[in-house]
This record gives C-alpha cells, structure tokens and sequence, in this order.
C-alpha cells in the first residue's frame, strides 16, 4: 500500500473480480476514484472503513442496452439504475439518440420512446455530453449516436435509402460526433424512419466508426421469421472493417419462432470466429415498445403499459379490452394508439439458451419516459443474480457478474473499468449473494431491488441500504474514459 491513506477501505469482501473467476476474500483499497490496493490490508490504512462482512463485491454493473438519453439529465438521480448496482449506462441504443437532433415540436415514434420535445434540446453531440456533465447523473453515461437520428438530420425523405451525398453528410455528422467522444453507432432499421436504408448507407457509417475505434450496435431488421437473414445483414455490415458488432437484445419473437435460438446463436458463432460479436439480452420472456397493432394477432399476450386516447386500460391486457369492447385484438389496439405495451413474445427456453451464452451481455433495454414501464427498468441485474444465477443455476455467481462487467468493459471499450484490479476506477456495487432479487413485476413495475447494499461510482459512495447518496457519474468519452467529479446526493 502507499503511504499516502486510502480514502475508502472495503473490509473482509468475497471479491468477484468481474473475470469469471471464483470469488476470494480480500479488503479493497480506493484513492482519488481508482483502486490503489487489493488484498489482506492492514489497519488503519483508510480515512473510512466499511466492514462488508463476507458480502459479495464487484465491479459496478454496466448496462449495455439502456434508453436513458434523457433520463440522465431529467431525472440525474438515476434511482432505477443505481438501486440495482448499475454505475454505467450505455445510451443511444436502436438507432435512436437525442443528440445531435432537435424537433421543431413533439418528437414522432419512435423519437418519443426517449422524452418529449424538451428532451431533443442538442443540436451537437458535444452540448449534450456537457449536459450530462453539467446534470452529474448518479452513474456514468456513454453514448452511442443513432442512426435513425442522422437519418432524421440528412434525409428530406426517410422512405428512401441515402444518396452518397447523404451518406456523406451522415458520416460526417457520426465523426464529429465520436470526436467529442461518443462511443459509437446503433442502428434500429426495424423501426420504419430507418427501414429503407440498405446496406451501402449502413456499411459506409461502419467504416466511419470503425476508423474511430467505435463499436456497433443493431437493433435487426426482424426478429421474428426474418431473424436469420436479419443476422445476415449485421454481419455483412461490419465485417469488411472488423467494426465490433453487438446485437441488440437478442431474441426469437413471435409464436412461430420459438425454438429458433439454437439457429440464430449457431449463426452468431459461427460469425465471432472471423470477427468481432458479442449481443445483448433482458431476462424476461416480455418485450416492450410503442403500441403496434400489426404485432397483436391474439398468439401472444399483450399489456398495455399507457394509451394516450384510452388512458383508462392502462395496466390492463389487450385481450380483455378486446373481450369487453367486441372486437378484434388488432382493432382494439388501434383505437388505443398511441401508446405503450408489454409484448409476450419470447419463449423462456429460447430467453435462457441466449443469457447463458458465453457472448452474451446484459442490458435493461428499460423504457423511463414509459409512465408504467416493463419491470426490466427497475429488476434487470438483481433478476438475473439472484433468480437465473442463484435460484435456477443457469450459470455461476461469478460467470453473471462477468456479463455485467468485464465482457461489456471489453467490448465496448471501457479500459478503466469493469474489473476490480488496481488502477481501474472504483465503479464498485456491493450485493447480498443470498437475498439479491428483483421486486418489480408487470403490475408494480417501479420497485427497488433486495440485496444491493452499497454502490461506489468512481470512488464515490453513491447508495447505501436502500437510498441514493452523493451523485459521482458523468459522460464517458471514448477518447479519454474520464468521469466527473461528485455532486452531493439529495
């Protein structure tokens, strides 16, 4: 240890270091954000002392796949991702970023997944990572810049595939972007604003991102019967550059096919051996969007998170509206448009192969502009800790921890974090391996997880025993890795 006092000790701690590795007991030493030392540390040693009393320790919990562009600056308490040990959020996923955009007036779908007009208040990618620094969130935020949203900028008719003036201006607002620091691109080409571009317009912001050391990260163009050939395109688009690829929230939707997995997890193997791959998943068998009645065929159940027209059914099934109105599922959800729901349409089997994957990270892919959001918001990580690892023994302890942590440090290229090592940034949670779980659920959606007990964003005590303390988080850039300092917590 140095001579100089650590600030925090963490005392007598099962350290997962975020590797897959089996846990070993050890104290953690943390100075000026970073972890200084490792080991049985003597006395003495740190101006705080926290006794974890064989309490699991870990690198903190990042979120490859979240939505919460806005919610960072809105709500900068972040209570939903913080409560689970989550201390980094990746934005700007399925093509959609609020920066660099503005609306003249309400954002239309799928803008609106991400806030209202106020949201949209960033004509560069460079106010918006100041305002996020200016915001100090609880957690750290990096951001991808969505395709979609260049779109939006570029193309007087999003019909259209890009002319290679477009593709032009495009790859050049995508650089400005990743030179202030963005983390790199997602597309959503499942959403219509997105779903003529081809595969010219696609590759050619690969190439962009990829001469920057960005990543990639697609929402595919089905995940339903066209899963496979949606697979197909991803690969193709980035494999001339060896641009890394993660598929967004993995899944085998619709009744017809469950079962597909096995197909579409061969396909993504076999692409990781000639480059680089990795996905992402939720640990629920329910997706969630905007209302989208050509998804609801009376196969699936479906709920009703808010309808703008019928604010009455929210929280209810569409069947029962139906039943109760005399008319067909499909009708049911057009007269309640526009809206939210929760769609039932992934197969526990398939949902279980795709999280046990060894390229397999997770994300919340939470909706927190939804006014009654998927439960995914607020249980994603204690879920699959406690239910899936400890509960179901779908994979070890240690092997959950790595998809939260180290695998989406690597891919994603967050060097500073995601182990607990010395030097690394002490982006730390704390958890009760024996009570972790999630509480949310479909009917009350908004509830604070058991077993997270102490989170440490940079450095900085954050959540302790159920509340939210000092705020330490701040934009991420890809070029430096660097948070803010704390803010005091309310």
């Amino acid at each position: 240890m140095p001579p100089v006092p650590a600030d925090i000790l963490l005392r007598n701690g099962l350290v997962f270091d975020g590797g897959g590795a089996a846990p070993y007991k050890a104290d953690i030493a943390i100075r000026d954000g970073a972890i200084i030392g490792i080991g049985d540390l003597p006395d003495g040693v740190a101006r705080r002392v926290f006794d974890l009393n064989g309490k699991a320790v870990a690198p903190g919990f990042i979120d490859v796949h979240s939505h919460d562009d806005y919610a960072c600056i809105r709500q900068p308490e972040m209570t939903a991702k913080i409560s689970q040990g989550v201390t980094t959020v990746v934005v700007g996923n399925c093509g959609l970023s609020i920066a660099p955009l503005r609306f003249p007036g309400e954002p239309e779908e799928p803008f609106n997944l991400l806030g209202d007009a106020k949201a949209f208040a960033y004509s560069s990618f460079a106010g918006y990572a100041a305002a996020i620094d200016e915001a100090r969130p609880a957690v750290n935020v990096a951001a991808l810049v969505g395709h979609t949203t260049l779109r939006r900028i570029c193309l007087p008719d999003l019909g259209k595939a890009a002319t290679p003036d477009e593709r032009k201006q495009m790859q050049g607002l995508l650089a400005e972007a990743l030179e202030a620091g963005a983390t790199g691109l997602s597309s959503g080409v499942y959403y219509p604003p997105a779903a003529a571009a081809d595969l010219d317009e696609l590759t050619a912001l690969a190439q962009t991102v990829s001469a920057h050391g960005g990543v990639y990260a697609t929402h595919i163009r089905s995940e339903y019967d066209g899963v496979a050939e949606a697979l197909q395109e991803a690969f193709t688009t980035t494999h001339p550059t060896q641009t890394p690829l993660v598929i967004s929230h993995h899944k085998c939707a619709g009744v017809r096919n469950w079962g597909r997995s096995v197909e579409t997890l061969g396909l993504i193997g076999k692409a990781a051996k000639t480059q680089p791959v990795a996905m992402d998943c939720y640990p629920y068998t329910a997706g969630s969007s905007v209302l989208n009645p050509d998804l609801c065929d009376g196969e699936i159940k479906v709920l009703i998170n808010s309808s703008e027209t019928h604010p009455d059914q929210a929280g209810r099934y569409l069947h029962d509206i139906a039943r109760e109105w005399k008319i067909s599922e499909r009708e049911a959800a057009k007269r309640l448009l526009p809206g939210y729901a929760c769609y039932f349409q992934i197969h526990e089997d398939d949902m279980r192969r795709i999280l046990s994957h060894p390229l397999c990270m997770v994300g919340s892919d939470g909706l927190p502009n939804d006014k009654n959001p998927h439960p995914r918001l607020w249980g994603t990580f204690p879920r699959v800790l406690g239910h899936y690892a400890r509960d179901q023994k779908l994979f070890s302890l240690a092997e959950a921890v790595a998809k939260m942590t180290a695998l989406p440090a690597r891919r994603f290229g967050f060097h500073d974090r995601g182990r607990l090592a010395v030097g690394q940034a002490a982006d730390i949670t704390v958890f009760d391996a024996d009570t972790v779980a999630d509480r949310a659920t479909f009917e009350t959606p908004v509830q604070i997880s058991a077993g997270i007990e102490e989170v440490f964003v940079n450095g900085v005590h954050s959540w302790s025993q159920g509340r939210g303390l000092d705020r330490a988080g701040g934009f991420l850039s890809h070029k430096t890795l660097t948070a803010r300092t704390a803010i005091a917590g309310e």
